[in-house]
C-alpha cells in the first residue's frame, strides 16, 4: 500500500520563495495528501501566498524558530510520512514519487533525505559555490545515513513523534535536524540518503551570510553536539579527510603568521598576490553587480601588492598580478557572449593563473618552512581533489580555482569553532563538577551546627 505524504514547510518572511516552492509542489507527479505551511510570525504576505496555493496555514503566533514550527505542522499532519521542506527549495516532478518509492520498497526504513541539485537558482559566485558544496557532500556520502536533513527530509510520522520531534531550544535555523538525526541514530532507527531525490535551492548567499551561518549556526553547535554525544561518524562533513583538512588549514594559518613575524612584510607580497589571483573571479563577479565596496577593495589590494613588490624589489610580481586580473576581468566581461570564446579563454587564463601562482611561490623566503607549506598545500588539494573536480566539471576550471580559498577558509573557521566548543565543553564540565562537589560536601555552617548538636 502506498503511504500518504504530508508536506510541512516552516516560513518566516519569505513569500517570494514560498510561492516558487508551492508552485513546484503543484507540478509534482505524485501529489501530497496535504501541505501544511507554518507561519513563524511573518510580517509579509507569506500566509496569504500559502492560502493562495491551497495549503493549510498554521501559526506559531510569536517568533519561535523553524524547530517549533515544524513540530506544530507534524502534530497537525494526517499523512503517514512527513516530508519536511524549507521554504526556499523547489521539488522536481519526481521528488515525492522517489520518496514514496523508498518507503514502499523498504518497510523498515524510518527516514530518508535527499540532496540539492547541481543548478542553484541564484547566479552569483557565492551562492553557486555554497550550494554546490552542499550538493557535493550529499552526493558523495554513504547511503546508510547517520543524521537527518530538514531541507528535504522525509520521516515516518509516528517515528518522528516517538522521538520527540525537533529540539525547540534552537530558536533560529541551526542544527535542529542534525540533532534529531543523532537521536534517531542512537535509537537504532534506519536512516538513508538518496542523492537522486533532489530539490533546487533558491537561497542567495553572500560572503557575510556564509560566515555567519557556517560558524555560528553550523560548525559551533555541531561541534558542541559532537562533544556531548562523543560520536564523530566518518560521513558527510565529518569524514576523516575533512578532519585532516581542518588540521592542515589551521597549521597553514599558523605557519603564515609565523612567516610574517619572522620575515616581516617581505612574505606578504607573494602571499597576497597568490590569494588575489585565486580570488580574482570572485572579485570580478562581485564588481559586475556594481558593488562599490568590492571594487574599492579590489583596487586597494592591487595597489598594496604593487607597493610591497616595489618596496622589496619583487618587480616581476607587478605585471603578473595586473595581467592576470585584467585577463580574468576581460573573460568575465566579454567571453560569456560566445561559448567558443569562453572555452578557449578559460583554458588560457586558467593555465596562466597557475603559472602566476607558481612564479609567486618562488618569491617566498627560501627556508625549510617553505617546503612544509608547499607539502601542506598539496596535501589539502589532494584530499579535496574530488570536490574541486566536481566544481570544475559543473562550473569550469576558473570557478574551481576561485573556490579554493573559500573552501580552505571554511576549514579554518570550522577548526576554530571546534576549539571554542572544546573550551566551552571543558569549562562546563569543571563547573558541573564544582557544583556537584558543593552539593555533596557539607558547608562550614552545617558542620558547626552538627558539632554543637553533638
Amino acid at each position: 500500500m502506498t503511504p500518504s505524504v504530508s508536506v510541512v514547510i516552516p516560513i518566516h518572511n519569505a513569500a517570494s520563495d514560498l510561492r516558487q516552492c508551492l508552485a513546484s509542489l503543484s507540478r509534482s507527479a505524485v501529489r501530497p495528501l496535504e501541505c501544511l505551511v507554518v507561519d513563524d510570525a511573518s510580517t509579509d504576505d507569506s500566509a496569504g501566498v500559502a492560502a493562495e496555493y491551497g495549503a493549510k496555514v498554521l501559526a506559531t503566533n510569536d517568533r519561535s524558530g523553524p524547530a517549533r514550527a515544524r513540530n506544530l505542522g507534524a502534530k497537525a499532519a494526517s499523512g503517514e510520512i512527513l516530508l519536511f521542506l524549507d521554504a526556499d527549495v523547489c521539488v522536481y516532478p519526481d521528488t515525492i514519487s522517489k520518496i514514496v518509492a523508498e518507503f514502499s520498497g523498504d518497510p523498515g526504513l524510518d527516514a530518508v533525505m535527499g540532496s540539492y541539485d547541481r543548478s542553484p537558482s541564484a547566479p552569483n559566485f557565492m551562492s553557486q559555490y555554497r550550494n554546490l558544496m552542499h550538493a557535493f557532500v550529499h552526493q558523495h556520502s554513504k547511503r546508510e545515513a547517520t543524521t537527518f536533513w530538514s531541507g528535504c527530509g522525509a520521516i515516518r510520522r509516528q517515528v518522528f513523534l516517538d522521538a520527540g520531534g525537533f529540539d525547540e531550544r534552537y530558536l533560529a535555523p541551526a542544527i535542529e535536524d542534525i540533532e534529531l538525526g543523532d537521536r534517531l541514530f542512537r535509537a537504532n532507527r534506519k536512516l538513508a540518503l538518496n542523492a537522486d531525490i533532489q530539490v533546487k535551492h533558491l537561497k542567495h548567499w553572500d560572503f557575510p551570510s556564509v560566515i555567519q551561518t557556517d560558524f555560528f549556526r553550523r560548525a559551533l553547535p555541531w561541534s558542541e553536539l559532537t562533544l556531548r554525544s562523543r560520536r564523530m561518524p566518518n560521513d558527510l562533513n565529518l569524514r576523516i579527510s575533512q578532519r585532516i583538512s581542518v588540521a592542515l588549514a589551521l597549521l597553514l594559518v599558523a605557519l603564515g603568521a609565523y612567516g610574517c613575524i619572522r620575515w616581516h612584510v617581505y612574505v606578504l607580497a607573494p602571499l597576497m598576490a597568490v590569494f588575489f589571483v585565486l580570488l580574482s573571479l570572485y572579485w570580478v563577479d562581485s564588481s559586475q553587480r556594481h558593488s562599490r565596496v568590492v571594487v574599492i577593495m579590489t583596487y586597494a589590494v592591487m595597489a598594496l601588492i604593487v607597493g610591497l613588490s616595489y618596496r622589496f624589489q619583487m618587480l616581476p610580481l607587478i605585471p603578473l598580478v595586473l595581467v592576470a586580473w585584467l585577463a580574468v576581468f576581460t573573460r568575465h566581461r566579454y567571453a560569456y557572449r560566445r561559448e567558443k570564446w569562453r572555452r578557449w579563454t578559460g583554458i588560457l587564463i586558467g593555465g596562466y593563473c597557475l603559472l602566476v601562482m607558481a612564479w609567486m611561490i618562488v618569491y617566498l623566503p627560501t627556508y625549510p618552512i617553505k617546503f612544509v607549506v608547499f607539502v601542506f598545500l598539496m596535501t589539502l588539494i589532494v584530499l579535496n581533489k574530488q570536490f574541486y573536480l566536481f566544481l570544475a566539471t559543473n562550473r569550469g576550471k576558473l570557478f574551481a580555482l576561485a573556490a579554493i580559498p573559500f573552501h580552505w577558509l571554511y576549514f579554518v573557521y570550522s577548526g576554530v569553532a571546534f576549539m571554542v566548543a572544546l573550551v566551552r565543553y571543558g569549562l562546563g564540565n569543571v563547573r558541573r563538577s564544582t557544583e556537584g562537589a558543593r552539593e555533596v560536601t557539607p558547608s562550614a555552617e552545617d558542620a558547626k551546627t552538627k558539632a554543637i548538636a553533638s
